[in-house]
């Protein structure tokens, strides 16, 4: 007898409880789009512009985050983003793209070494002449000597910069990946089911990604590639869990009439639950094993992911289906 994880005969009225979870959905949405305005959107370095740098230095050194964000402020970054990346001795360090704001901090800094010549491309920069990759390039060479001197010996595996314009450019291409993914299944559940159910799937995925967002939003956390990839995949995650359910409802419509779908709809959800639970708890296991083991450079992505498959799961039942119920009763027709 084959196992099955949800009893054959469950019945829950999920689509009965549609207007609480829709009051419950509006107040997410309604929240993140209150905080965006009062809290800001925090893009990282890909979007936004900036330097990242891998420092890993000798193992008898006992470096902290702390140790290094302070002398790392010292030469005047004072918004820098130091996380322990690896192992022990390696750190990740993040700051905005080179401003006047922060040259001026350098070269005012009475703890940051400065040589010549990285004083004088620092102020040949605040004089306007060199581009920013330049100048990014001396104020590496500044923080590796400060951290040198007042940390320990240590050595620069990588370095990367995005300049603000390759982040403007990065930032739209995001916004219209999402834009094209959404009109795409939104051509595709119309062809493959009726244009009755499509609707329903795109509600359900504007609310995924509006939810996710919105919880970044709020917990000030930072939106960059990662973030976005955990994004798109969230969308083809809820789709994927939509159309089981969406497969289910439109053989059972063939059975009863338009008359009986609020049941036929709770019957469809009840029937497919079983997937629907091992499909998310399977998924969430890997989710939850990046998050936690993960380190910390794929831990946005991780934890994006898993806001997602949690309110993925919980659209596909109480937007997607309520939202077909809707279109039904208001239009009429079930093709």
């Amino acid at each position: 007898m084959p196992f099955e994880l949800v009893p054959a005969g469950t019945n829950i009225d999920f689509i009965g409880k549609r207007r609480i979870a829709a009051t419950v959905s509006i107040g997410l949405l309604l929240a993140a789009a209150i905080a965006v305005p009062l809290l800001g959107v925090r893009l990282g370095i890909d979007f936004a512009g900036g330097t990242e740098i891998q420092v890993r230095f000798a193992s008898e050194v006992a470096a902290t985050e702390g140790h290094i964000r302070e002398v790392v402020a010292g030469c005047g970054v004072a918004d820098a983003s130091v996380v322990r990346f690896g192992g022990a001795e390696e750190f990740l360090i993040k700051f905005p793209a080179a401003t006047e704001e922060l040259v001026d901090g350098a070269l005012a800094s009475d703890t940051c070494p400065l040589g010549r010549a990285d004083r004088q491309a620092l102020e040949e920069f605040r004089g306007g002449r060199p581009e920013d990759a330049d100048v990014t390039g001396q104020i590496v060479n500044v923080l590796s000597h400060a951290l040198e001197n007042s940390v320990g010996p240590l050595k620069v595996d990588r370095v990367e910069f995005v300049g603000p314009r390759v982040g403007d450019e990065l930032r739209r291409d995001g916004i219209n990946a999402l834009l094209i993914a959404g009109v795409l299944i939104l051509f595709y559940v119309a062809f493959r089911f009726s244009t009755r159910f499509a609707p329903g799937a795109i509600v359900a995925l504007v609310h995924d990604v509006g939810i996710t967002a919105g919880i970044f939003v709020i917990l000030g956390l930072e939106f960059d590639l990662k973030v976005l990839a955990a994004l798109l995949a969230i969308i083809g995650y809820s789709l994927n869990d939509t159309i089981i359910i969406y497969d289910r409802i439109r053989e059972n419509m063939e059975l009863r009439t338009k008359h009986d779908l609020e049941d036929v709809l709770n019957r469809s959800v009840n029937q497919t639950l079983s997937r629907t639970v091992l499909t998310s708890g399977t998924t969430m296991a890997a989710v939850l094993a990046l998050l936690f083991v993960g380190g910390p450079v794929l831990r946005p992505f991780a934890l994006a992911m898993t806001i997602g498959i949690v309110v993925g799961t919980y659209s596909s039942i109480y937007i997607a289906s309520p939202t077909l119920l809707w279109l039904e009763k208001r239009f009429g027709g079930s093709s």
